[in-house]
């Protein structure tokens, strides 16, 4: 019998066990194998850190545990604060008892890790200045990272640098024979494929993100436009910004899908040829959507290209309604909210009329993503608005991140969604409704609230795993899971919510 252990991070009693057993019966010879599943501590922590002067909160599970836990340095192991685990819950979801300890009282900067009887030891974290900063830097690097059709350097990229990429002419799919210049955008998956719909879309979440919270956005993230003068979010949607207007159909205004890698016939994505799939009335109301917003903001940096934008808005909008009516896309009302707030043009405060005319406008307000977008927006108009409705919005904003708080406080990890398959989308899109409420009336629980869902993400949740970095003791890379930075999608909504406390 062969035995073989590993154990990893801060004592957490995280180790990998695999036996062998051969048993001879004669001429046969049977090889069992058993490999035991990874340990993880039951004290969960952030693993990337807690902030100076933040309430300092971690996680026990287990039913039968001892009064108090302690906080020890990572170097000396000395203990350097001791507090109380309070009484434990029942959750039924997880099948476990959790309870809560809290060390806001302490606030020394360092590295340490927590220990109590019984349950042991947890990962390492330490406690700073901005615990967030660099996590939110990095997020915000990632579409740099995903950039396509320029090379990327090391002084940049890192490891993640490569030479020009997807440079020589596309293809149309509905005729092969014609050529056309899409070079640019972000890649959005590991097929290198690029969007217009979901680059649109999170580009506009980014727009918004820098609307509530400008002031958590520097240009000093380290891209080549770094130190420009324009905050680093806005050169990267200019960037696609760029993209997504050579995915424009010059003859109707419509927006082309997708930019599709061919790796059957060009071998690894990266250097495969790209296909150009056909104009999408979905992609050209979100394109519509997006390029006024970014017109709307940009107009102070460079008035030209945000006029340029603003007219390829415009037009995609009339190419939709040429095709479709208003009402049979919510993406309408979205897109001509953000056209009436940079134009004021009337007709397109009379789909927004006719939005609000519905019955169902407000339930649609909690429930669908592009009249929340659009309904937020319309609370920021400078033009003329009708005063009942923006109170009818504000209201159903309260009431709907009110519920979210009530989910949050149920919580015995203090999160609305614990993200089961690791598919956090509807603890991000909670923690924008909280951003964006918090922006336009600060209340100190919502920060609270989304602090505490930046914590559950960066490890203390049930699997004590680091969704967002790889430099921890257990990430999503070592544990094997999906990580929020790398689906570009939840990543700008990430950005969203430590925007807030980064400002």
């Amino acid at each position: 019998m062969t035995i073989t252990g590993s154990v990893a991070g801060c004592g957490a009693s995280s180790a990998e066990m695999t036996t062998d057993v051969s048993v001879n019966e004669g001429t046969a010879e049977t090889t069992l194998s058993y490999e035991v599943p990874e340990q993880i501590p039951g004290i969960m922590v952030d693993q990337v850190g807690y902030s100076v002067g933040s309430e300092k909160a971690v996680v026990f599970k287990g039913e039968d545990l001892p009064k108090t836990f302690g906080v020890y340095d990572l170097e000396s192991g000395k203990k350097v604060f001791s507090g109380e685990i309070l009484k434990g819950v029942y959750n039924e979801e997880l099948d476990e008892y959790d309870s809560m300890g809290y060390f806001t009282d302490f606030d020394e900067a360092g590295s340490y890790f927590i220990s109590t009887d019984v349950v042991g030891e947890s990962y390492s974290f330490t406690i700073q200045e901005n615990a967030f900063k660099d996590a939110f830097d990095e997020a915000c690097k990632k579409y740099y990272i995903n950039r396509c059709g320029i090379a990327l350097s090391e002084n940049y990229a890192g490891d993640n640098a490569h030479s020009a990429c997807h440079t020589q002419p596309a293809h149309l799919q509905e005729d092969p024979a014609t050529e056309i210049d899409v070079t640019g955008g972000w890649h959005m998956d590991e097929s290198a494929g690029r969007d217009t719909t979901l680059g649109s879309n999170i580009a506009e979440n980014l727009l918004l993100a820098y609307e509530m919270n400008p002031s958590a956005f520097t240009d000093e993230v380290g891209i080549p436009e770094s130190g420009n003068g324009i905050p680093d979010i806005l050169d990267e949607v200019k960037y696609e910004a760029q993209w997504l207007l050579k995915m424009q159909d010059p003859r109707t205004g419509g927006e082309y899908g997708a930019a599709l890698t061919d790796p059957v016939r060009g071998g690894e994505a990266i250097n495969a040829p790209v296909i150009v799939s056909p104009v999408s009335m979905e992609a050209t109301i979100s394109f519509a959507s997006m390029m006024a917003r970014f017109s709307y903001i940009y107009q102070q940096f460079d008035a030209e290209f945000a006029t340029q934008c603003l007219k390829a808005a415009d037009r995609a909008y009339s190419c939709f309604l040429n095709n479709q009516k208003a009402s049979d896309n919510t993406a309408a009302f979205k897109a001509a909210v953000q056209l009436y707030r940079a134009t004021g043009a009337a007709s397109y405060n009379e789909v927004i009329n006719s939005y609000f005319r519905r019955d169902d406008f407000i339930d649609l307000f909690d429930s669908d993503e592009n009249i929340f977008i659009g309904g937020v927006t319309y609370l920021s108009i400078n033009q003329s608005v009708d005063v009942d409705i923006c109170k009818a919005l504000m209201k159903a904003l309260m009431k709907k991140s009110e519920a979210i708080a009530s989910a949050a406080s149920k919580s015995t990890y203090l999160v609305t969604d614990l993200g089961r398959e690791d598919n956090f989308d509807k603890m991000l899109r909670d923690m924008r409704c909280l951003t964006i409420t918090d922006h336009i009336i600060y209340n100190y629980e919502y920060t609270t609230i989304i602090e505490n869902h930046a914590h559950f993400l960066m490890g203390r949740n049930p699997d004590a795993v680091n969704y967002v970095t790889t430099d921890t003791d257990r990430t999503y890379q070592t544990a094997k899971k999906a990580g929020i930075a790398v689906d570009p999608g939840s990543d700008a909504l990430f950005i969203f919510m430590l925007s807030v406390l980064e400002k």
